[in-house]
């Protein structure tokens, strides 16, 4: 299959696929990588402790049964690590420390190296919390916030990872990406069993930062539940430790998938309550009261603005075509999967494929959010 089949990139990193092996101190070094993640995407190693209260508190932990890298030389391990994983696949380290100044030699190697910081802002434990580093920068967003300003200030491409539902994550993610965040690592934990699915599809439409997202993907129904809420990637942790083959199961299931549909994390229908902004593209005609007009209104456009951004995209395009349909043009369409034999009758007299069709509603959605956001800063700025 073509290197090209997915189009994923973050600052200067390319991803192969959609598929990340997610840090688990203790557990995930290059061998565990090599061995486990071999076909994912991205591999996220650590978390790794890099100044002396982080050291200690790792300490503390690995006393009390929980696993923890403890090294004397941080940075020479990371350089290693990173050298040492398999190329081919993009590799993370994900790192604590409680002063700035180790994050920032951590961030001038792995910007060397041509590989991803990620800031650890989720680990809850209490060693980690009491000394300001892990879950604790999530309730002083001005010092997380400093903390990435930072830690670009070197050039190198950064991850954060957050847990849901800790604080207003609406408001964590438009401040991480203020601040200058390239990617958001979400745990959608909830109490209870399974991810919060609904918190991805909000804090999608909140961002447009790369979204990866974690929390119980154990088969590839659990990550398109993910992609279909938004998540650009879905990382994969205990999971892994209970089943060695599932990234690989994953990473060829979400390659069918792509090469099938065109769009492996195309979005839910907005009329069902469940899509994000990008379902925009697979909307009717706003003639009715529906749920489309709720997020017409969040882009701050009228229905008639979003009727002509969507016309005007489809101008000399295949969208453009499709008389016979409900509202004469396929811009007006709905999704692949839902079935529909006027559209499915046009794309077939048209020649196009149903993955060529949703490339081009992917496009048209891009289009939307891009003109709506530009929109919006215009105003701003006045």
């Amino acid at each position: 299959m073509p290197d090209e089949l997915f189009d994923l990139k973050a600052g200067y990193v390319t991803l192969k696929n959609p598929i990340a092996l997610a840090p688990m101190g203790g557990i995930t070094d290059s061998n565990f990588a090599n061995e486990y993640a071999s076909d994912a995407g991205l591999v996220i190693l650590g978390g790794y402790n890099l100044d002396e209260r982080t050291q200690q508190a790792a300490s503390e932990m690995l006393a009390r049964g929980r696993e923890e890298f403890i090294c004397k030389e941080p940075f020479k391990l990371i350089e290693k690590e990173i050298r040492a994983v398999e190329p081919g696949t993009a590799v993370a380290v994900n790192v604590r420390s409680s002063t700035i100044e180790p994050l920032l030699m951590a961030a001038e190697i792995v910007k060397d190296a041509g590989a991803i910081l990620e800031l650890d802002a989720h680990c809850r434990q209490e060693e980690m919390t009491s000394i300001g580093t892990g879950e604790a920068l999530l309730h002083d967003i001005p010092a997380l916030s400093e903390l990435i300003r930072m830690i670009k200030g070197t050039g190198a491409v950064l991850s954060v990872k957050v847990r849901g539902n800790v604080v207003d994550d609406i408001r964590l993610a438009k401040e991480i990406e203020s601040a200058g965040a390239d990617i958001l690592h979400l745990d959608a934990m909830k109490k209870g069993e399974g991810a919060d699915l609904e918190l991805i599809r909000e804090v999608r439409d909140s961002t447009c930062m790369f979204l990866i997202c974690n929390n119980s993907v154990t088969d590839f129904g659990a990550a398109k539940d993910m992609f279909s809420r938004g998540a650009d990637m879905v990382s994969v942790a205990r999971g892994v430790l209970k089943d060695p083959g599932l990234i690989s199961q994953l990473v060829s299931n979400v390659k069918m998938l792509q090469e099938d549909m065109g769009w492996y994390n195309a979005p839910k229908h907005i009329c069902r309550g469940e899509g994000d902004l990008r379902g925009l593209a697979f909307c009717c005609l706003p003639v009715k009261q529906c749920p489309v007009r709720g997020k017409i209104r969040e882009l701050g456009l009228t229905a008639q603005e979003f009727a002509d951004l969507k016309m005007d995209f489809a101008k000399g395009t295949m969208l453009e075509y499709g008389d016979s349909t409900c509202f004469g043009s396929l811009v007006w369409c709905c999704k692949i999967s839902r079935p529909c034999f006027l559209r499915d009758g046009v794309l077939e007299t048209l020649g196009i494929s149903d993955a060529e069709y949703m490339r081009l509603k992917k496009e048209l959605a891009d289009h939307i959010l891009e003109h709506a956001r530009s929109g919006k800063q215009t105003k701003a700025d006045r």
